[in-house]
């Protein structure tokens, strides 16, 4: 293929923000369990509706991070929970990268430096034209930035909803420097993916809740 025959997307998501969102929809709207292969797959028609130029565009990149916690035998649901996450990561293509955190309960800070190192090193080895943040967090405008300054197109992929102590938004900076972005949320009464949007869930007899 020439270099402007495929469109290469990167997908970096922010794990903890990703799976509240996963949650709000399979426990609070009773839809289903988000699954990441049509989610890809959303992402991937939302570009080429917005890229010009290019034959195919696809999802090359995939990663998730997030924060690992000591655990307990008391916390043997969640140790089950993060298997069936695992699992569902391994069999979209992406790669989980849990990273250990200190008991002092300081946030999941290193798991952002993770994914920002990462990203960063996707785009100067030059192997993706859209990097995908999935993430509200205005601590990835520096990111944005330093990726546009490598010729890579942001988008953030982002989830607005109001779940109790969990609220799905995106930071205006964050929202303002990406060169696009995406509320999932509201692709559910566009005319042009609310079909695709009903097709990113797995039935909620099918789905595995965290």
């Amino acid at each position: 293929m020439s270099d402007r025959s495929l469109c290469r997307i990167g997908v970096f998501y922010d794990g903890s923000y990703f799976t509240y969102a996963r949650r709000h929809f399979y426990f609070d709207r009773k839809i289903g369990w988000l699954d990441f292969r049509p989610f890809h797959g959303l992402l991937e028609n939302y570009v080429r509706a917005r890229e010009q130029g290019y034959t195919h565009y696809r999802v090359v990149y995939g990663a998730w991070f997030q924060g690992m916690f000591g655990v307990s035998q008391a916390e043997e649901k969640q140790l089950r929970s993060d298997r069936n996450l695992y699992h569902d990561l391994m069999h979209a293509g992406i790669d989980p990268k849990f990273i250990p955190m200190p008991q002092s309960g300081s946030g999941e800070k290193g798991a952002d430096v993770a994914l920002a190192i990462d990203a960063m090193q996707i785009g100067l080895e030059g192997k993706v034209d859209i990097a995908v943040l999935v993430t509200g967090d205005a601590d990835f405008v520096p990111l944005a930035r330093a990726l546009m300054k490598q010729s890579v197109r942001v988008m953030a992929a982002y989830f607005q909803y109001d779940r109790g102590e969990h609220r799905g938004f995106i930071n205006e900076r964050l929202l303002n420097v990406c060169n696009y972005s995406i509320n999932v949320n509201a692709m559910e009464t566009d005319k042009d993916f609310r079909a695709i949007f009903k097709g990113l869930f797995r039935r909620a007899d099918e789905g595995r809740p965290e």
